[in-house]
């Protein structure tokens, strides 16, 4: 139990770490959260910052899960894994340093899925990218590539993983819960595109 309180604590932490907010800050001495869609994630810095910072957030937030997961399989196996990769999304998404306004999870989560479910998570992310392309809807991209992740998991993880299928839904359920304005926009068809410039 020590092991697993450690396991939390430090993912938790490593999540705090708002790659966004900390690059506008030192960069552009702007706070993201108060400009665009005032979320600290890679769709609104590029709209804000730029490409630069942007592709550096999708990275480094995606590198978070990566070290996370591997932190905690070091400690505590597959068991520290999976509760790793939960506790560092929630971290990014609700940041004690920032009073629990972080962004919205995709890039760390997608650093958590590579790592732990490497084949069922790179489907979902071309599957994520297509729509992407298609539609110019990266919030309708992210919400079905996290949707489809848990159901493609069951099919090629033979045989079948409780563990790995808990960790897919709860993270897509977080995705899911701070989409849920984005998922508002889609419906009332007044969600932004790709590319396109917030007031």
């Amino acid at each position: 139990m020590k092991e697993i309180i450690i396991i939390i604590l430090i993912s938790y932490l490593l999540g705090n770490f708002q790659t966004s907010y900390i690059l506008g800050r030192v960069f552009k001495k702007t706070d993201i959260r108060k400009f665009g869609s005032g979320n600290a994630g890679t769709t609104n810095a590029l709209r804000v910052f730029g490409k630069k910072i942007a592709i550096a957030t999708l990275l480094i937030d995606a590198l978070k899960g990566v070290a996370a997961v591997m932190i905690g399989r070091e400690i505590s196996g597959d068991i520290g894994a999976i509760t790793a990769g939960v506790s560092v999304v929630i971290g990014h998404n609700w940041p004690v340093f920032l009073k629990f306004k972080g962004g919205k999870g995709i890039a760390t989560t997608i650093g958590v899925g590579l790592t732990i479910t490497f084949l069922s998570g790179i489907i979902s992310i071309i599957l994520g990218i297509l729509i992407v392309i298609k539609t110019k809807y990266v919030s309708l991209g992210s919400l079905l590539a996290v949707i489809i992740w848990p159901v493609i998991t069951i099919i090629v993880y033979k045989p079948f993983n409780l563990s790995l299928l808990i960790l897919t839904t709860l993270l897509a359920i977080m995705a899911l819960y701070k989409h849920r304005s984005n998922i508002r926009r889609l419906l009332s068809g007044q969600e932004s595109k790709l590319g396109n410039k917030l007031n």
